[in-house]
């Protein structure tokens, strides 16, 4: 076992020594730093005791709620390994996430009862069902009560499993795949830490000791709200590092974002900072600031992480007026490389207008295929790379891995393919990835995915979908559709159809007829034409 920092380790220690400190609140439900320890057993115990191996997988089938990080919190206890699931997903596309982790147990609402119960017999290799009780559905004889479980670590005490805990124990999210089926990057936690940890002012030493940790951590932490889903890194991230920091995370009570919910909470918990995905999240936030500009006292919170889709230089202003002393903090990075660039924008800042502009991390440079390294204002292009904290990899793809995680002149680099050019002042000029990825909303969707889906319409010979501008969600989707001759095109009948195949998110906000979308030869399509026609097209609408 390799030394360094185990996340178990860290939120244990924070639980000896704030133990009456409140770890996570929602609702009218909260729990101490103790509570979260002690029921983080009962999970453990529980999982443990249906079998679970060491670093076996365990799925997160939950919207944002406290049994989120605190069965996370059991399952790093136990030396299991957390993996994200996209509670969007359709049947096949859950059962290709579990079936591809390798899941031993499934922690899911009791909203999913009725799909987790059909989707059993397809995902065998999960033995343990856990099922938390969200006022929907009675527990089913085949699962375990969350809160039974959780209550059992009363006369248990600490889990110590026979295989103990490592710097090298896993954290895997699932992302999307350049063919849209998700892939697993593993982050050993140890590089998860030193990773979010690398912005800090005063860094914890690379090798743990307790002496300089409770130094650095003197007293209970920030609340935090993850406004983004905890099922993905943006909200994942900021909120697993915010129990580093023995603060509290307070997480909405609504499954769908509602800023009126977000701006109460923030007031009534005092908040003190939020993570976001770009003006999907800020531009209604604003919108229901200006609307009633009296109505919420937001001055507790300080800082704004974005992550995943720029946000607009007009709405960082916008959200100055009602709380001048924001720190908004747009992160460039991927589930494969966190903190590759970032923009910190202030009411000091705010002025220059535009777009944000990222500056490198320490870490971070831009490469040319070939491994060259583009140098400032010489209008050259390459992919954003970044060495250093990087995961291990994807889960059982070592080809993709390969492609990804580079080894050149003896220095590792994690390239998730953002493309871009160093401008004469050091920032970056973005791109977009190699890929035709679609970023809608913080989520990525690939367009072979949902052109594929189309296709099995019985009206459509073949389709092209790409992603057009869109001032909330960053990207929309857009999909051209040739039709089998003598057929018309229905859109709502397509936009549904989609959706019966794939999560609702990946299916097009418009679909338009198209004589041909102009396959080459080769079968590739110039996706380039295919925006402007797209454009094209709803501009004339």
């Amino acid at each position: 076992m390799t030394a360094g920092w185990n996340l178990a380790d860290i939120w244990e220690r924070n639980a000896d020594r704030f133990p009456d400190s409140i770890a996570q609140v929602q609702g009218d439900r909260s729990y101490t730093w103790a509570e979260f320890d002690r029921r983080a057993d009962g999970i453990a115990h529980a999982l443990l005791h249906g079998g679970a191996q060491q670093q076996d997988k365990v799925a997160h089938y939950l919207y944002n709620c406290p049994e989120y990080l605190e069965s996370m919190f059991g399952m790093y206890k136990a030396a299991l390994v957390p993996v994200n699931t996209n509670y969007r997903y359709t049947d096949d596309e859950l059962v290709y996430l579990w079936d591809n982790s390798d899941a031993v147990a499934v922690v899911f609402h009791g909203t999913f009862t009725a799909r987790c119960d059909r989707l059993r017999q397809r995902v065998p290799k999960v033995h343990t069902w856990i099922w938390v009780d969200d006022r929907s559905e009675p527990c089913p004889d085949w699962a375990i009560d969350y809160e039974t479980a959780a209550a059992s670590a009363t006369d248990t005490g600490r889990v110590s499993a026979p295989w103990g805990r490592s710097a090298d124990d896993l954290y895997i999210l699932y992302t999307g795949g350049t063919t849209g089926m998700p892939k697993g990057v593993m982050w050993r936690q140890d590089d998860m830490v030193g990773s979010l940890d690398a912005p800090s002012k005063q860094p914890l030493p690379t090798l743990p000791g307790w002496d300089a940790f409770d130094a650095r951590m003197g007293k209970p932490g920030p609340r935090n709200l993850p406004a983004a889903p905890l099922m993905h890194g943006t909200g994942a991230f900021n909120a697993m590092w915010n129990l580093v920091l023995a603060g509290s995370v307070v997480t909405l009570t609504g499954r769908h974002f509602d800023p009126v919910e977000l701006l109460d909470t923030i007031q009534h918990h005092r908040v003190n900072s939020i993570s976001i995905v770009g003006d999907a999240f800020a531009k209604p936030i604003l919108k229901a600031l200006d609307a009633e500009p009296d109505r919420w006292d937001i001055s507790s919170l300080r800082v704004v992480v974005s992550s995943g889709v720029i946000w607009a230089a007009e709405t960082k202003a916008g959200l100055l007026r009602h709380n001048a002393r924001l720190i908004m903090i747009d992160s460039l990075g991927s589930s494969e490389a966190i903190g590759m660039a970032s923009n910190t924008t202030t009411a000091d800042s705010v002025g220059g207008g535009g777009t944000a502009k990222f500056s490198l991390g320490p870490n971070t440079k831009v490469l040319t295929e070939d491994g060259r390294e583009v140098m400032a204002g010489t209008g050259e292009r390459g992919r954003v790379a970044l060495r250093g904290r990087t995961p291990v990899g994807y889960y059982k793809d070592e080809a993709k891995s390969a492609s990804t995680f580079i080894l050149h002149d003896g220095v590792r680099w994690s390239i998730p393919g953002d493309w871009a050019e160093v401008e004469a002042d050091g920032t970056l000029k973005l791109y977009g990835r190699g890929s035709q990825c679609i970023n809608t909303g913080g989520e990525k969707v690939y367009p072979e995915e949902v052109e594929e889906a189309l296709k099995t319409h019985p009206t459509v010979n073949d389709a092209a979908v790409v992603g057009v501008p869109d001032d909330r969600f960053g990207e929309a989707i857009t999909a051209l559709v040739e039709p089998h001759p003598g057929d018309t095109i229905d859109e709502a009948a397509l936009i549904a159809h989609v959706r019966l195949h794939l999560a609702a998110f990946k299916s097009p906000k418009r679909v338009f007829a198209i004589d041909t979308i102009g396959r080459a030869a080769n079968g590739k399509l110039n996706y380039a034409a295919l925006k402007e026609e797209a454009l094209r097209r709803l501009t004339a609408t």
